[in-house]
């Protein structure tokens, strides 16, 4: 115990005092927001990826999908590699870095705003982000209790209290960059931390062979009736694994808190070593987490995993429960400040969002008509508190309901805003004839599409979805469909004004002089 407690008092000591030693580059908007528009490679490439794998993949996800899918929920942690890292960096790094500095935007609303001229997609865009961030924040807490809980006895009201607090401190003080750099060290323990869980897990089995062909034995009626099914390449609901793949890869392409990363990069150059930097990170951390969820049929009837009222499982026990049996003391330290980083390094980038968002995008110009620099900063650090603070009694709430599932909330959350935004911010990098109202119907179609299933969760609807019932599947479902919206209604609507368009597309092609020190004469 005095171990644990040593390491997390060391931990929360390095993450304070670089808050504090950021607040230099958080003495204006563009600092506090993008850290000046001046972040390497190896920070950013880190921040993405600390943003996008937390509590929710290592407790939630991990738990809920190996379970259901075996070995083969490995392929999620691959998708969010390939797809999720990857491609997103290659498709959208470069072209949102360099439209959004010729734009001036500084967030995603901003940009739907100035590229399709239209405040009150900005308005609306601003709403949607605000209101679905709150779900997925809510989430962390929830997954990185149940560890708490499990090390230390410590009542879960507690802990999140304390890590609002602690996360709203370093935000506060130090802005994006106090993120970037608390990120970059988060994301130095998520590696080690995740490669020696992977290896205490699987020896407590007897090995990586010995546990495999024991998950070839488990066999579950109500799921296959297949032999050795967990053990198997795609696992007994491939269609099912592949919605997941969608919703967990696809989905950063249209999340704001992960798109956002592409807007404080330094150069051009930096964009090809973050993708690789970020696509390495993406196959230890989400590849890794997903491949030791795989084997958590090993450990049914483990006291540690609990059971619902009706005698189902409850997922989100399942990751726990692997690790109380498997690691020692030292190793179950090690575990805390790995959650606590993925969970801190993705709460500290939604409150970043939420706040820079609703501050520039609600407020500037519309609620408060003068706002000056001063009043912008002191606004988004009031709302970070404000933020934290729904979001933190939002999962105590919770964790009494029902319906908390970790994987369940940002299910909602994610389908919600990627499905919304993905195919408007795409298209809009990429294609000139993209339409404001085409954004309109993509937005409006997931939001209101999300909602229902999530109050159909929450047992205030009930509609028979089918397979949209799932806030998993449903989320997929809006991201492809916003990909086939946005093109459809463009085609059928007003083109855009073309001065608009061109100008906007200016800065793929600008021209530069170059000294020509060689070449051959006109009549040669």
């Amino acid at each position: 115990m005095v171990l644990k407690i040593l390491m997390l008092v060391v931990f929360f000591g390095v993450m304070i005092g670089i808050g504090l030693y950021c607040r230099k580059n958080a003495t204006d908007v563009n600092g506090f927001v993008l850290g000046g528009r001046n972040v390497g490679p190896w920070l950013t490439a880190f921040a993405y990826g600390t943003s996008y794998f937390s509590a929710v993949i290592f407790v939630g996800y991990a738990g809920q999908f190996g379970w259901k899918f075996g070995i083969a929920a490995t392929w999620i942690g691959i998708g969010n590699a390939v797809i999720g890292s990857l491609m997103a960096w290659a498709v959208l790094g470069r072209r949102t870095r360099i439209m959004t500095q010729h734009l001036q935007s500084a967030t995603m609303p901003d940009f739907f705003a100035k590229r399709f001229d239209s405040q009150s997609l900005k308005i609306v865009s601003a709403v949607v982000i605000f209101i679905f961030l709150i779900p997925y924040t809510a989430s962390l807490y929830n997954g990185l209790s149940r560890l708490f809980e499990m090390a230390f006895g410590i009542p879960y009201v507690w802990c999140v209290i304390a890590m609002s607090v602690l996360t709203a401190v370093y935000v506060i003080a130090g802005g994006y960059m106090a993120t970037a750099i608390n990120d970059f060290i988060q994301g130095i323990i998520m590696i080690f931390g995740i490669i020696a869980v992977i290896a205490a897990v699987l020896g407590s089995k007897g090995g990586f062979i010995q546990s495999l062909e024991g998950l070839a034995k488990v066999s579950d009626e109500s799921v296959s009736a297949a032999p050795g099914i967990f053990n198997s390449f795609f696992g007994p609901d491939p269609l099912g694994l592949l919605g997941v793949v969608i919703l967990t890869s696809l989905g950063t392409w249209g999340l704001p808190q992960m798109v956002g990363k592409f807007y404080a990069i330094k150069r051009e150059g930096d964009i090809h070593k973050g993708t690789i930097i970020s696509t390495a990170f993406a196959v230890i951390v989400a590849g890794g987490c997903y491949f030791l969820g795989g084997f958590g049929r090993l450990f049914t009837g483990d006291p540690g995993i609990q059971y619902n009222a009706k005698g189902g499982i409850i997922f989100d026990s399942i990751v726990p429960a692997m690790l109380q049996s498997s690691l020692g003391d030292l190793l179950i330290a090690v575990v805390i400040i790995l959650v606590l980083s993925a969970s801190m390094s993705t709460l500290s980038s939604l409150v970043l969002t939420s706040s820079s968002t609703v501050t520039l995008d609600l407020l500037k110009g519309h609620a408060v008509k003068k706002m000056d620099e001063k009043k912008q900063l002191l606004t988004m650090r009031g709302l970070i508190v404000a933020f934290i603070a729904v979001s933190a009694v939002i999962a105590i709430i919770q964790v009494q309901s029902p319906v908390a599932f970790i994987a369940q909330a940002m299910g909602v959350s994610w389908g919600a805003m990627a499905g919304a935004f993905l195919a408007p911010f795409l298209y809009g990098l990429y294609w000139k004839r993209a339409t404001s109202r085409s954004c309109w119907a993509s937005i409006l179609f997931s939001s209101i599409f999300m909602t229902v299933v999530m109050f159909n969760q929450l047992g205030i609807l009930t509609l028979n979805l089918g397979l949209l019932a799932s806030p998993i599947n449903a989320g997929a479902f809006c991201m492809i469909a916003g990909l086939v919206i946005v093109p459809l209604v463009s085609l059928i609507s007003k083109a855009p004004d073309k001065q608009l368009v061109e100008d906007a597309f200016s800065c793929y092609s600008q021209k530069v002089l170059v000294k020509q020190t060689e070449a051959l004469g006109d009549g040669e």
